[in-house]
């Protein structure tokens, strides 16, 4: 979807999609599993929501980065 990309912490995504392939391609963050649900779920492609967080607007990149390890430590 235009102005949205997966979100760039990868742990963070990894885990989501681990979910989504124990629900057979459904998104883990809903109870049922219809049609509507699977990933990218309707409620997303119709209004830009991701309840998961596994995408996210581009403008929003910098919020979800992952914290770098301080290596000096």
């Amino acid at each position: 979807m235009k102005g949205y990309r997966l979100n760039p912490n990868r742990d963070f995504v990894n885990r989501i999609i681990e979910g989504v392939q124990r629900r057979n391609g459904h998104c883990p963050c809903r109870k049922d599993e219809s049609d509507a649900t699977l990933c990218p779920c309707d409620e997303f492609l119709n209004t830009g929501v991701c309840r998961c967080g596994l995408f996210i607007k581009e403008e929003d990149v910098n919020k979800f980065m992952p914290k770098e390890k301080d290596e000096t430590k």
